[in-house]
């Protein structure tokens, strides 16, 4: 079995990368051989990408994988911490993992993704859960074949980079034929003050430009209709790298390599700009539809979450993409209760949701997360008004996810093909600006681009047949 070589970039300033070479170890080659792992993932598309990479490693140390945890030789958690409730169920997993080790004495069990950059997490991993086989972080689960081998003697704890450094060449197995994700930059230096992710992923550090078009243009070969570039935060890429060259540059060069869709998420508004906009709207095969967070709507909360931009601030920027790109569909997040939020801080934000009337919105209850400066603020807010709140905001905003589905009604609308439902003649996929569309046709070609004549709408989906 012939095992690709890694290239590791590693950094010791902001701007000198050094590379070397990186090979798994032939000895691992087969050790694990019809063994079946259990893969668990929560959170983000970035964690799901890294998923994807630990599969293709896994795999090529022989691992077959499998849904059902208690055939599983290896039960791995790739961990989310940006809410309180996939902590729980990360650790309500390893509950039952746990019992799952009583009948099978060599199972092995492991916790990688953001928890495990937690320093709370991985000291209660020591002290409560000497079952786990080992715990690594965001930035080195390339040495799972090492960490694996180690763990069969004594538990093993490979953690708290801060850094970490940029992997290129990872073996992935995909979950999409069609569809992919490609990471263009890791960590975020914004620290807004209610997020845990620059302490679990890093600061920020770009992808070099020409490994990621060399990983967009492989994709091509094989027959990939869409990329998703994904970063904590896109609009910062090559800030940390680069001089004159930026997001913008990056879509305009990954627009040329005339890949028929183009993606990218999540966006900082602070860091969104009009050259941005302009290459968006220059760019047919650059999808019309932006995901752009708020969180708040009120300019007080917005201070307090250390957000960089005024509720003025953003609604031009929106407005200036609704203006210059068209069709485009805009969706947000949104975060409810966060200390300090009053009723009138809140009807702020039910303000500009009734302003921006989004396509889609990802609305939360605050979760305060340890070792962030927001956990140390004290909450006014009630958990029985933190629920009234998002009822209330989750009543308007799903109203004008169905009326913008609704303008859609008559209209032909291109769909990347991605499955084919349990219904006779009908399939599923997503139109450019992001909604997924059922529809009937005959004969239809997966991983094709098809026009859809949208002939329902409904709240979260819409209905169609094929068209001319």
């Amino acid at each position: 079995m012939h095992l690709p070589d890694f290239k590791v970039a590693r950094s010791s300033t902001k701007i000198d990368y050094k590379k070397i070479d990186y090979k798994l170890n032939p000895k691992y080659l087969d050790k694990y051989k019809g063994k079946k792992c259990y893969l668990k993932t929560y959170g983000c598309q970035m964690n799901e990408h890294d998923s994807e990479n630990i599969k293709g490693i896994l795999e090529l140390l022989g691992f077959d994988f499998t849904d059902n945890m208690d055939e599983a030789d290896l039960v791995l958690l790739n961990t989310c911490s940006i809410r309180e409730n996939a902590h729980n169920k990360a650790f309500g997993l390893l509950g039952r993992a746990k019992h799952l080790k009583q009948t099978k004495k060599d199972l092995i069990i492991g916790l990688c993704g953001c928890m495990a950059q937690e320093e709370i997490v991985v000291n209660t991993i020591i002290s409560k859960y000497p079952f786990v086989n080992f715990v690594i972080g965001t930035h080195n689960f390339y040495q799972l074949p090492e960490i694996l081998e180690k763990s069969e003697s004594k538990q093993q704890i490979e953690v708290y980079s801060r850094e970490g450094d940029l992997i290129e060449d990872l073996p992935a197995d995909r979950t999409s034929k069609y569809k992919a994700y490609v990471n263009i930059i890791y960590g975020c230096d914004k620290f807004c003050t209610y997020c845990i992710v620059p302490y679990t992923r890093g600061r920020q550090r770009s992808r070099e430009k020409e490994d990621i078009l060399k990983e967009i243009n492989s994709l091509i070969e094989k027959g990939y209709k869409e990329v998703t570039l994904l970063g904590q935060n896109v609009n910062a890429y090559g800030k940390d790298l680069y001089d004159n060259y930026s997001l913008a540059e990056l879509l305009e060069d990954v627009a040329n390599t005339n890949i028929p869709r183009i993606r990218f998420m999540t966006s900082h508004p602070w860091d969104f700009n009009d050259k941005m906009i302009e290459v968006i709207a220059k760019y047919p095969n650059i999808m019309p539809s932006i995901h752009l967070p708020v969180q708040s709507g009120s300019n007080r909360i917005l201070k307090l979450m250390g957000r960089r931009y005024t509720k003025e601030e953003y609604l031009t920027l929106f407005h200036k993409m609704k203006e210059m790109i068209p069709n485009c569909a805009i969706s947000t997040d949104i975060i409810v209760g966060f200390p300090g939020e009053t009723e009138e801080d809140f009807l702020e934000t039910i303000s500009l949701v009734k302003e921006c009337k989004y396509d889609n919105a990802y609305t939360f209850i605050y979760s305060p997360r340890v070792g962030t400066p927001a956990a140390k603020l004290t909450s006014n807010v009630t958990k029985e008004e933190k629920e009234k709140r998002l009822y209330k905001l989750n009543e308007i905003v799903n109203t004008y996810f169905k009326e913008n589905n609704e303008k859609l009604v008559g209209k032909t609308v291109p769909v990347l093909v991605e499955g084919i439902s349990d219904k006779k003649n009908e399939y599923f996929g997503y139109s450019d600006t992001n909604k997924l569309v059922n529809f009937t046709g005959d004969n239809v070609e997966l991983g094709s681009i098809v026009n859809v004549l949208i002939t329902t709408a409904k709240t979260w989906s819409l209905d169609g047949k094929v068209g001319k």
